[in-house]
């Protein structure tokens, strides 16, 4: 593809095309609803008033804006305001109709946000977390000027969720010092004092995390829905907060079988029954469960990944879908397309394959994508952050590209990803880093020896935790791979962890097992700067320099070192947090990275 020519090359055009996410709806008011779109070119938090169809941009910063919140009546759009990517800041709030921004809650100072809950009576809890703090609730009751603290702990936590009533407050949190495994506390706002517990990390050998998923919307009524792992997989169940009581649903497939995969929930608003979404191995699905009946009901919707969804007063369900082919819509069970972004529709991609692959730690899922041409190919191998997360089936942007150039594209759900069961997701203890690799090496030497990638031009890309494993991956495997693409990564995990926020130095120290004081020897085995003397390929690496997650400093030493070691590297900066949300920005990124790949591989790879 010539992308010297006045036409926008395919690719580019998929960045371009506006986006929408799943619109959101007050409790109260369903007409009204929000959105984040990047139809201006910067994804920025719209309003929506679906009576009138009208629409309107909410935010307006040069770096975008994607958290926002609807109050229960539809009255105020809250919106989190931080600086340049760097998620410290405080919420903000505007009239629905429009109007000045004004501080949601005077008095609640800046942090990183840990969660926000509205009741219906005007009650709000706002949850914050700081590197020196903790955790720190606080709750402005209704007619009150001034926040009060109802929680704090030096652990990582979060707001759960308010009761109907607003007399309970749920809250997510890690006391115990698991960061992968999380409690639940419940409080009564009345006098502070807790009135239920849930948590099955304290004592146990073999801990299983709980996580709030909701009150049921319905006056007097104490049932929290809430996530659990007590059979290996995250599955819905029903826990009465004032009388003890647990019913776990025994939800099974059409053939009376349990399901393979996670399963989460949410209340639909008549509080009798649940929407439910299953995932597993790279692809979601909807249903409706009946509480009264135990009926399971499946939702119509294609086969692909469902990015959200959210069950409307009038018995439909919306949801946002794609597929790894098709770019995403927003569409409801009644048939029809609920919000599609303004402007055309991005090009069409490639369909993804599914691979099994034998590793050291069981088989091993791969998505693979095949460029037109005979192979061997060039491949990338994108691989997704996290770590508890996964690639699936869905609309991509990225992957697209490197196809339209020429490139095969796998992608690795390596130990440590989601929707393949707890013992996947938790196989990650000490040797943090090292056993992603293996299982990307295992797929890594199936996609040579089958014929479909080039040995000689495999490149190892990825952001975030996959910008991490990119690098560990050419300092470790150094054999293995021809180039690195790493974005926002770790590169010296010990600075990383002296500065990056407190909710990821709870991660790191429950992966690790202690702090780099407590277990120097595994943080020194997991970090991308102890090996970079033994990286052989050149190695691009993007940053945000107001990344909190993946912080500047750690990045600047390595390259420091590479640049000692006169490795062949390049590094761009951008002034951003961990990634943009700026359109222009991401197209300026993947030229980069591009036009890297095209100097370093074989004349000719690049289309």
């Amino acid at each position: 593809m010539n992308e010297q020519t006045n036409v926008v090359p395919a690719w580019e055009q998929r960045f371009r095309a506006a986006r929408v996410s799943l619109p959101d709806w007050a409790d109260e008011a369903p007409e009204r609803a929000l959105y984040v779109s990047n139809a201006t070119g910067t994804y920025e938090v719209y309003a929506w008033d679906r009576a009138t169809d009208e629409h309107r941009r909410v935010t307006d910063r040069p770096n975008g804006t994607t958290d926002a919140e609807l109050s229960p009546d539809g009255e105020w759009i809250w919106w989190f305001d931080d600086t340049d990517g760097d998620e410290f800041g405080v919420w903000r709030r505007q009239p629905f109709a429009g109007g000045p921004d004004q501080e949601a809650v005077p008095g609640v100072p800046a942090a990183y946000e840990a969660g926000l809950a509205f009741g219906r009576d005007g009650t709000v809890v706002v949850g914050t977390s700081t590197d020196d703090e903790g955790t720190t609730l606080y709750l402005r009751r209704p007619g009150a000027t001034e926040p009060e603290v109802v929680y704090h702990h030096a652990e990582y936590g979060g707001v759960g969720d308010l009761s109907h009533d607003s007399s309970l407050l749920a809250v997510d949190h890690t006391e115990h010092g698991d960061a992968m495994h999380g409690a639940i506390r419940v409080l009564r706002l009345s006098d502070g004092a807790t009135v239920a517990q849930l948590d099955e990390v304290t004592g146990r050998a073999e801990p299983r995390g709980v996580s709030c998923l909701g009150f049921a919307p319905a006056a007097g009524d104490t049932r929290l829905l809430v996530a659990h792992q007590r059979t290996g997989r995250w599955e819905p169940m029903l826990w009465d907060v004032a009388t003890g009581a647990e019913t776990e649903l025994a939800l099974r497939d059409e053939q009376g079988r349990p399901f393979p995969g996670d399963l989460s929930a949410q209340w639909r608003p008549d509080a009798r029954s649940l929407l439910i979404e299953h995932e597993y191995e790279a692809r979601s699905e909807l249903f409706s469960y009946q509480l009264e009946t135990g009926e399971l009901t499946r939702l119509d919707t294609p086969r692909g990944t469902v990015a959200g969804a959210t069950a409307r007063p009038d018995g439909t369900v919306e949801f946002l879908w794609s597929s790894a082919a098709e770019p995403s819509a927003v569409r409801s069970t009644a048939g029809t397309v609920v919000l599609r972004a303004p402007g055309p529709v991005p090009p069409a991609s490639v369909p993804v394959e599914d691979v099994w692959v034998d590793g050291p730690g069981g088989r091993v899922h791969a998505l693979v994508q095949r460029p037109t041409g005979e192979g061997p190919h060039p491949t990338v191998f994108e691989v997704h952050g996290g770590p508890t997360h996964h690639d699936s089936d869905s609309f991509a942007a990225g992957p697209a590209a490197w196809l339209d150039h020429g490139f095969a594209v796998v992608r690795v759900n390596y130990r440590g990803s989601t929707g393949y069961g707890q013992a996947w997701t938790d196989a990650l203890t000490e040797r943090i880093g090292l056993i992603e690799l293996e299982d990307i090496a295992a797929v890594r030497d199936w996609a040579v020896a089958s014929g479909l990638a080039d040995a000689d031009r495999l490149v190892l890309s990825g952001g975030s935790w996959g910008g991490y494993l990119t690098l560990l991956g050419l300092g470790t495997q150094p054999d293995l791979w021809t180039l690195g693409l790493a974005a926002v990564p770790v590169a010296d995990y010990l600075t990383a962890y002296a500065d990056e926020m407190e909710a990821l130095k709870s991660l790191d120290r429950t992966l690790f097992g202690g702090t780099p004081e407590e277990v120097p020897e595994r943080w020194h085995a997991s970090s991308p700067l102890s090996y970079v003397e033994q990286v052989k390929a050149p190695v691009y690496i993007s940053a945000g320099v107001n990344d909190p997650r993946c912080p500047i400093r750690q990045i600047d030493n390595y390259v420091q070192r590479l640049a000692e070691l006169g490795k062949v590297h390049e590094v761009y900066r951008y002034d951003a947090g961990h990634g943009s949300l700026v359109v222009d920005e991401r197209i300026k990124q993947l030229r980069l990275e591009i036009d890297f790949v095209r100097r370093h591989l074989a004349p000719g790879t690049v289309r």
